[in-house]
């Protein structure tokens, strides 16, 4: 028998949800949310991520045009969590310090573990109170607009948007593969024949109704890798141009 407690449970019964009730969240809760985003665990204590809580309805419904995602309008709440080294950088410029390792990609990538660490501890304390919520990866559909429409600094970057709320759908707990795929011992585990293993996996997942298109199964997960593969969006595909457009330093050198 697995060990199980309370946070465990609410953990593994973890669904995305896109559809809020007209409920509004207790600023109560609010700010617990936002104390566990300030207690959370961040690089070396630099803290550096900060959190853009939308609350102007018109950018909200800008920011779900980037999503391409008419639900994010809706959202009860709605958080942009992004790396934020323009802090820092002013406190040393303050302190008389001008070293230009700000700019580097250390940087940029312990800031950016900080705000997807911050955001998953936000999710689980917000469902522990009943709440819904969805992630929105699909801000970096243009990450150049985000920057734009939230008027972020040089040394900031959106990483991730969280909606949150109370649930007013249920949808199915989404089948996941068997994690002898996914956790090896001491070194990485290459397999062969991966279609093959994963079939009852694939089998499952058509058993998997989205409630994003809920008069249909989706299909299969090896399916799906194919058509992940194939949807390109060249703006995502170009992002470390505005990740240097905001005054990080990609140090990539041809060999």
């Amino acid at each position: 028998m697995k060990a199980m407690n309370e946070t465990v449970k609410t953990q593994l019964a973890h669904r995305t949800i896109r559809e809020f009730t007209d409920e509004k969240i207790p600023e109560e809760i609010f700010e617990t949310l936002m104390e566990v985003a300030r207690r959370t665990a961040s690089s070396t204590g630099m803290q550096a991520s900060s959190i853009i809580r939308v609350t102007d309805p018109e950018l909200k419904k800008e920011i779900a045009k980037v999503c391409n995602q008419e639900y994010v309008g809706r959202a009860t709440e709605l958080l942009i969590f992004i790396v934020d080294q323009y802090r820092n950088w002013n406190i040393a410029k303050e302190k008389g310090c001008h070293e230009e390792s700000i700019r580097d990609m250390d940087r940029f990538f312990s800031a950016f573990t900080d705000a997807c660490i911050t955001a998953q501890n936000v999710v689980n304390a917000a469902e522990s109170f009943g709440l819904g919520t969805v992630y929105l990866g699909s801000i970096l559909n243009d990450s150049e607009k985000i920057c734009e429409l939230l008027e972020l600094p040089e040394l900031t970057f959106p990483v991730i948007g969280l909606g949150i709320g109370y649930p007013n759908q249920e949808p199915q707990l989404k089948p996941r593969m068997d994690m002898k795929f996914r956790v090896f011992e001491n070194k990485y585990k290459p397999m062969t024949n991966y279609v093959e293993k994963l079939k009852d996996y694939d089998a499952e997942m058509r058993t998997y109704y989205d409630l994003r298109d809920a008069n249909r199964r989706v299909d299969s997960f090896t399916n799906q890798v194919v058509t992940m593969l194939k949807n390109v969006n060249p703006k995502r595909q170009e992002i470390l141009n505005v990740v240097k457009k905001q005054g990080f330093d990609l140090k990539v050198y041809d060999e």
